[in-house]
This record gives structure tokens, sequence and C-alpha cells, in this order.
């Protein structure tokens, strides 16, 4: 297990690998939970090495939003790292950058944007974020060279984003998402949920329950009146910011009676400053 923390020993540790290297990745922003320890594991249960990224990345933060609140954990999540590095017998690189400017050097000016798939859901409500994601994710598949990289489904919208910009560039990586891991009490693991109180966290479950009962709706074929549960829940409720019922491929509209193989019910949630994304997939062969 490795810890680097500058572009120059990432490249160099890269380069003393094979080019076609079957490299596993993991990219998180740190303040790390058992979702992303999940990913680590089946990264390095299928591959010989893994590189691992904590980077709060500031692209894809509006000026307005938490990136100088965001949690900056790095001992604690080095200790977690190496209770699950511990149980495997492979390689483990953690590339921690010492500054923003280890990944984005000075006179960095380039963007990469995804159309179609961001325009919705959170890329309504937050401008330029996927743009801000898309970036950091070229920027260190680049450096790193992976031949698989995961993701977990809770950022569903993202993984699509991600997946479509390795198909048009043309990137020789294989996206793959992992299940949503979650507390007992069923809500989706993520880094903000730090930031709730105890009686913001109780209110915090109506996000999956309700994903939850839209989704069995959905699953029974009942999409008219799954819809309309939704529009009721947006309407008398205004701390959710969207819950929406679409393909989960492309995260268009279903419309009624529509056949599709892969059906995605999506929610936002936001409680004061603090905004949860949640989502159930369902692979149905036909609504």
């Amino acid at each position: 297990m490795r810890v680097l923390r500058t572009a120059a020993e990432l490249f160099a540790c890269r380069k003393a690998m094979a080019e076609e290297a079957d490299v596993g990745v993991v990219l998180t922003m740190g303040n790390l939970h058992q979702g992303h320890l999940s990913l680590l594991a089946e990264s390095l249960q299928n591959h010989p090495t893994t590189f691992f990224t904590i980077f709060v990345n500031p692209k894809q933060f509006a000026p307005h939003e938490d990136f100088d609140r965001y949690p900056r954990t790095l001992e604690k999540d080095l200790e977690l790292i190496r209770e699950v590095y511990e149980r495997s017998c492979k390689q483990l690189v953690i590339f921690a950058p010492s500054s923003i400017e280890e990944v984005f050097p000075p006179g960095y000016d380039s963007v990469i944007s995804v159309g179609k798939l961001t325009r919705g859901l959170c890329g309504k409500s937050r401008p330029g974020h996927f743009d801000g994601v898309t970036t950091v994710v070229e920027r260190l598949f680049a450096m790193i060279k992976p031949r698989v990289a995961y993701f977990g489904q809770k950022d569903y919208q993202q993984f699509l984003v991600i997946k479509k910009m390795v198909c048009d560039l043309l990137l020789d990586i294989d996206v793959r998402s992992m299940p949503i891991v979650r507390d007992d009490d069923g809500l989706a693991l993520s880094s903000r949920n730090s930031y709730l109180t105890s009686e913001e966290r109780k209110h915090a479950l109506v996000l999956a329950q309700t994903l939850q009962k839209i989704s069995e709706m959905v699953a029974a074929g009942d999409v008219a009146r799954a819809k309309a549960v939704a529009r009721e829940v947006i309407a008398s409720d205004n701390r959710w910011e969207y819950l929406e019922i679409l393909d989960g491929e492309s995260l268009q509209e279903v419309a009624d009676g529509q056949s599709s193989e892969k059906v995605a019910v999506l929610g936002a949630l936001r409680l004061r400053k603090t905004r949860l994304i949640d989502n159930v997939v369902l692979v149905i062969g036909g609504v």
C-alpha cells in the first residue's frame, strides 16, 4: 500500500508498470464510508493493482456550494482503507494530491462536457457540475490509465454521464456501477450524511421510502399511477428538488405504456443546507 501526494510520484509509479497492466480504479473525494470501501474491495478482488484517489475537486462545486466545508479526513480515510487492504494480497496505490495544482496545474484550461444526459435532474439544479465531474474524471483516467473504473449507483446520473464520456472519447475503460450501500434504516450512505442533525436524519428517510413505494408501482406496470404519486409528493413538500421516473439508459421520460428494459426512479431532497440524492433502478423488460 503506497500513498502518493504528487502528480510526479503518480506518473513515476504508473510508468513503472506495463502500459496494458490490469489496473482498477476508484475515484473519491474522501470522507469515506462503507459505500466507497465496497468499491475498493471489489477492485482489489478483481485486479492485481488498484488505484484509489482522494481529491476534493473544486471544478464540480458552484461558488455557493460546500467546497470549503466539505470534510477532509485523510488520516481517518487511510485507516479505513488499510483495514480493507489488509484482507487482500494485492497492490494498492492511493493518490491523495497535496494540492489542486497536482491535478490541474497552472494554465490548465480544458473542459470535458457531455450534453443531453447532463441537462436534467442534478444537472438542472447544479449548472456546470457535470462538466466539473467529467473534466476531473478524464484527467485522472489519463494519469492512471485504468482498465476498469468502479462507481456507486447512488450517483446514477453521474455514472451514466461518465459512461457516455468514455464511449464518446473512445477510452478503453470498462465503467462499472456497484450497488448502493445503505444504513440499517435504509438511508443511502453519503459523505454528506455527516451534515445531518439527528432530527434531519429522521426526515431524510422519506427519500428512500418514497422511491421504494414508487418503484413498486412501476414494477407492477402502473407507470401512470407512479407518476401521479410523484407529482403529489412534489406538490405537497417543497423539500423535494426532483422526483422522476425515467428510462434507465437515456434518462428520458418514460411514457405510459412504453416498453423499457431499465427504468430509474430518482429523487433529490434538500434538508436545510444538505442535499441528498437516491435512486432505484429496475430491470423489468417492459413497463
